[in-house]
Order: structure tokens, then sequence, then C-alpha cells
């Protein structure tokens, strides 16, 4: 498995960064699979928007062929603070509990160049859902939560899953990967979230 390290520090953020990145961080290339063997000498990383990720999805819940990712993740140390890119209003919140899904989640609605948009925050923390509401208005760059760890988070590694939307979500839930024959209508779907992060790979 191919990994690469890319530095931000000279990239600038279209909006507030979801989570703030240090000047280098790591970018994984799962597209041959995951390798259980190797061990991220960074904190911090980065999963791929549109990657193909072989063998990664096991769990019942990936039924079929789901193996196409459609979010970015993004790798930071348990508990480390989830802001919001913009201006929005909580849309919905809860726990998909289970296994291999998001854990806590918190999917917040935006107005983006006077359309609806949708982002899923995912694999947050337990204390991420206390005191938030439906319609409650979140401001640019408001904390959401924090991350959450593998017992309540789906059993991953520690990251936010961010996926947009401009289709209305229903629940607190997203297909965060699809299968490949679902490809073209995923990424028309659930655009490419660095439209929001910037170039950060």
């Amino acid at each position: 498995m191919a990994q690469t390290v890319k530095s931000n520090g000279y990239l600038p953020y279209i909006m507030h960064p979801v989570i703030h990145l240090p000047e280098d961080y790591w970018v994984f290339d799962f597209t041959k699979g995951p390798d259980p063997e190797f061990e991220c000498p960074f904190a911090y990383q980065i999963g791929r928007y549109d990657e193909y990720r072989p063998g990664m999805y096991l769990a019942e819940i990936f039924e079929g062929d789901r193996d196409l990712h459609i979010g970015i993740d993004i790798g930071a140390p348990i508990g480390e603070p989830v802001h919001s890119f913009m201006e929005g209003e909580i849309y919905s919140f809860g726990i998909n509990g289970e296994d291999g899904s998001y854990g806590p989640t918190i999917i917040v609605k935006y107005l983006y160049e006077k359309n609806d948009l949708w982002a899923l925050y995912g694999h947050l923390s337990l204390e991420s859902l206390d005191g938030i509401f439906v319609g409650m208005k979140v401001k640019e760059g408001q904390r959401l939560g924090t991350l959450g760890d593998k017992s309540v988070n789906g059993g991953w590694n520690p990251h936010v899953h961010l996926q947009l939307s401009w289709q209305e979500p229903e629940g607190y839930d997203m297909p965060g990967v699809v299968a490949r024959s679902d490809r073209e209508w995923a990424l028309k779907t659930y655009p490419d979230p660095r439209m929001v992060l910037g170039p950060i790979y």
C-alpha cells in the first residue's frame, strides 16, 4: 500500500477548516487494500474521496460490493475538535451504532451558493451529541464535537468522515461507500468535500 506525505503549509482553506491540520500529514492510498502491518508515522491523516478500497469494508452493513469511498476522512487524535466549515443549522443527529458504521453522527444543512447542501460529520464522540437540537444554528468555525474512539465510532481509528450531499438525507445517515457500478450517480449526489476543505491533497 503506497502512502505519501502532504504538506498544507501553503494551501489556503476555502472555508473554516473542519480539523486544524498541521503543516505535515499523511495521505493514505487504500487502492490496494489495507495493510495491517503498517503503522502511520503521523498523527494526522487524510483518506481520499472517490477511492476504490478493496477489502476494507467487511462488516455486515456493507453487503454486496460497496467499496468506493465517497467522503473524505480526516484522521487525528481522539478528542480532536471538529468544526463547521461555514454557517448552517443542525439538520439531524444520532448514533449509527452498527459495527463499521459512523457511531455518533451530526448532519448540518448549509446554503452553498444558493443551493441546499447537507454535510455529514461521522465517527464523533458521544459527548458531541450533548446539548444540540434540530434547527440549532451553527456559526462558521463553531466546534460541532470531537473525534470518538473505537468503542463508540464503529470500530475505526479516530477520524471524521466528512461527506457532502446535494440530496436531502433520511435521518442521520448517508452511504459512505457505494458500489462502483453506482459511481456516476454517487459523485453527482455526493460532491467532493474539497469544494469546502480546499486542496488538502
